[in-house]
């Protein structure tokens, strides 16, 4: 991943407005990655990430700039919750599991790369296992005429396959018996290793099962067993643990759950401040054990956030404080920013409305100045009630259209315009009565 922190943000632009600041940090520190990868050893091993943490109300991108990056980098990559992690010693997720859930990330990430390079060799797998089902070999000493039109025959049936004239066809199929993986990434490393030993005793009784499906179910059935056959699991694991170390990236959403306010005592909640202390080595940089090998978190880099409504960011534990030394606030929503919200990004909430009706043979037209409409309320709903940000919006356009969705299947063929008036029809007096907007918007 070797984009300029520009490139970055521009990616960010398309679907996210505004909060320049928070993508001009994030493109800084993905961008210094990649920098610190170029260097000698001796000094990527001196450089450790700039941690950074986001500020801001419910609402304003901080989750969907992570879910943004999360599919545009070609990086490991998760997003977790600081509320759901209990201190050491408490029933529920340590805080180690967020490193181990960082390596089953890698692993898949490369296993995917790893398929993908070697796509043709799968593909030839599955097809030559399927094709022998239907057109069983020639038995040894076959006469040459014999072979010649077994050939023939073979090359008939594989184009067959290949135009999916074949899907439809019962085959009975040998799978070989898979170990299986534990995916509960938040067991310690020994208790999977316990349970992957029972699975590889379970599967020895059975090293083969044979399965009746049709063609097209047996393609995807060999897949799998071609992948395990033909990748190397050795180098793959090898190189998600490099990448989980060097490239990792953990972003922790509502960190503010876990800041202790100091207006209270911290002897209300010692969970809390537990959470952070566990948490804190792991960011500092240390050894975290997973099933598949250990793990230096020293180079991996952690994206805090939270909106910090009720604690403030200096409730943290200093030594917290001071491992996160990037801080970006990200600003509340305008009324300008959510028309912008609404008309500006790549698959913005009126495309997606827009494209659920023609579904039913509807098309959707949304006036400008509806458009602007539904923002004012949006605003004035954040201001007087909870600041949810652009989630408002979601509750405010789902009041506007939700006629217009139920009756659709009545209106197939038919242009149905949004104007201001039918904003002003549906939202209006829900708007005024503040109490009736509580419940509703």
């Amino acid at each position: 991943m070797n984009m300029t922190p520009k490139e970055i943000v521009s990616y960010l632009d398309q679907y996210i407005i505004g909060q320049f600041e928070a993508k001009k940090a994030i493109g800084i520190a993905l961008r210094n990655r990649y920098r610190r990868m170029q260097l000698d050893s001796v000094m990527q091993e001196e450089i450790s990430p700039k941690n950074i943490l986001m500020i801001g109300s419910t609402g304003v991108g901080k989750t969907e700039i992570a879910r943004r990056l999360a599919k545009m980098l070609s990086l490991p990559f998760v997003k977790v919750e600081a509320s759901k992690y209990t201190e050491v010693g408490f029933v529920g997720r340590d805080v180690e599991s967020m490193v181990r859930d960082l390596v089953m990330a890698s692993i898949n990430l490369v296993k995917a790369e790893h398929k993908d390079k070697n796509r043709g060799a799968i593909d030839e797998y599955v097809e030559k296992k399927i094709i022998e089902k239907l057109l069983p070999p020639l038995p040894s000493g076959a006469s040459e005429s014999k072979k010649e039109d077994y050939k023939k025959s073979f090359e008939k049936m594989r184009q067959k396959f290949k135009n999916g004239e074949l899907d439809d066809l019962e085959i009975e199929i040998e799978l070989s018996g898979a170990g299986g993986e534990i995916s509960d990434t938040s067991m310690p490393p020994e208790m999977i290793k316990v349970q992957e030993s029972f699975l590889k005793i379970l599967s020895a009784k059975s090293e083969s099962v044979k399965k009746e499906m049709k063609v097209k179910e047996a393609k995807d059935a060999l897949k799998s067993e071609a992948s395990e056959k033909l990748l190397d699991f050795e180098a793959i694991k090898s190189e998600a643990l490099e990448r989980a170390q060097n490239g990792g990236i953990i972003f922790i959403d509502e960190i503010d759950k876990i800041a202790v306010s100091s207006k209270s005592s911290s002897r209300q909640d010692p969970s809390k401040e537990g959470v952070q202390r566990d948490l804190l080595p792991i960011v500092e940089g240390s050894d975290i054990n997973t099933k598949y090998g250990v793990v230096k978190t020293d180079h991996v880099l952690f994206i805090a956030a939270g909106a910090f409504h009720l604690t403030k960011p200096s409730d943290l534990i200093p030594e917290l404080q001071g491992r996160f030394p990037q801080r970006v606030e990200l600003s509340s929503l305008s009324e300008d920013t959510l028309y912008k919200i609404l008309t500006q990004p790549k698959n913005s909430l009126l495309k997606q409305y827009e494209a659920l009706l023609s579904t039913e043979g509807v098309e959707l037209v949304f006036e400008d100045e509806a458009i602007r409409a539904i923002a004012k309320v949006s605003q004035l709903a954040n201001e007087k009630l909870e600041d949810i940000g652009a989630r408002r919006l979601h509750t405010v356009l789902e009041r506007v259209i939700e006629d217009i969705s139920f009756d659709a299947d009545e209106h197939k063929g038919e242009t149905i315009t949004v104007t201001k008036e039918l904003v002003s029809q549906k939202l209006d007096e829900v708007a005024s009565d503040e109490d009736l907007s509580r419940y509703i918007l």
